[in-house]
Formats: C-alpha cells, sequence, structure tokens
C-alpha cells in the first residue's frame, strides 16, 4: 500500500506540472470517449470468469481504470488545472477502492489493519493534492 501511495504521489505531481498545448477535436473527443466505455465493458467482462472477492476487486479495478479514464480525457479536451485536480483525485479514489476491496480477503486484525492502511494512504494523497492546488 505504501508503495501505492508513493506511485500516487509521484504522478500526481506529475499531473499538475504538466498541461496539453493542443486540445483535441470534438470528434476525438467523442471517439476517444466511446472507446473508454468499450474498454470498460471488455474488463468488466473478464472479471465475469472470477469468483467470490476476485471478481470484486476485478470489477474495481475496471471501474477505477474507467473514472480514471474519463478524468483524463476531459483534461486532454479542456486543459485547466481543474481536470488535472480531477485526474489526480479519481486515481487515488480508485487506488483506495481496490485497496479496500483486497482487504476483504483478509479477517480479524489484518483486515482491520489494511483497511486502515487504506483510508491513511487515501488520506495522504488527497492532502496531497490539496497541497498540490494550494501552490498554484
Amino acid at each position: 500500500m505504501k508503495k501505492t501511495a508513493f506511485t500516487l504521489a509521484i504522478a500526481t505531481g506529475c499531473l499538475f506540472g504538466a498541461v496539453q498545448a493542443s486540445a483535441m477535436t470534438k470528434d476525438e473527443y467523442k471517439a476517444e470517449k466511446d472507446k473508454i466505455s468499450a474498454q470498460y465493458k471488455a474488463d468488466k467482462a473478464q472479471c465475469d470468469t472470477l469468483k467470490e472477492n476476485a471478481k470484486d476487486v476485478c470489477e474495481k479495478e475496471a471501474k477505477g481504470k474507467e473514472n480514471v479514464a474519463k478524468a483524463e480525457l476531459e483534461q486532454s479536451y479542456k486543459p485547466s488545472n481543474s481536470h488535472s485536480k480531477k485526474v489526480a483525485e479519481a486515481k487515488a479514489d480508485a487506488a483506495y477502492d481496490v485497496a479496500k476491496e483486497k482487504c476483504d480477503d483478509m479477517s480479524g486484525d489484518a483486515k482491520n489493519a489494511c483497511q486502515s492502511q487504506a483510508k491513511a494512504d487515501h488520506e495522504k494523497a488527497k492532502a496531497d493534492i490539496k497541497a498540490m492546488v494550494a501552490k498554484k
């Protein structure tokens, strides 16, 4: 989990530093949006082969990937600090949702510790995002 939070923090920093020079056209935007939806459906269909919590984790990963892709698409279509923040938030939320779901494979103190770590990592990611926005 700590590695995920660290990676997320670095990615967040990179996102706020990068703003694309040219936005995409409306047709490119619509095509990419359709591609994201199709990819989500394909990813979710792959989850159907799994069982129990592995399926739940897979579904959370697919949904998180879709949400991040949508946020990145908005940033590409209409670059702004607000959209950069939304990309970082989508990544943080996706990582948190997957981490929480993975904790369900555990029990007792290990599960509680896992959930606490996931929440702490998420709170740290949100604080990092807030700090990055404050610098702008």
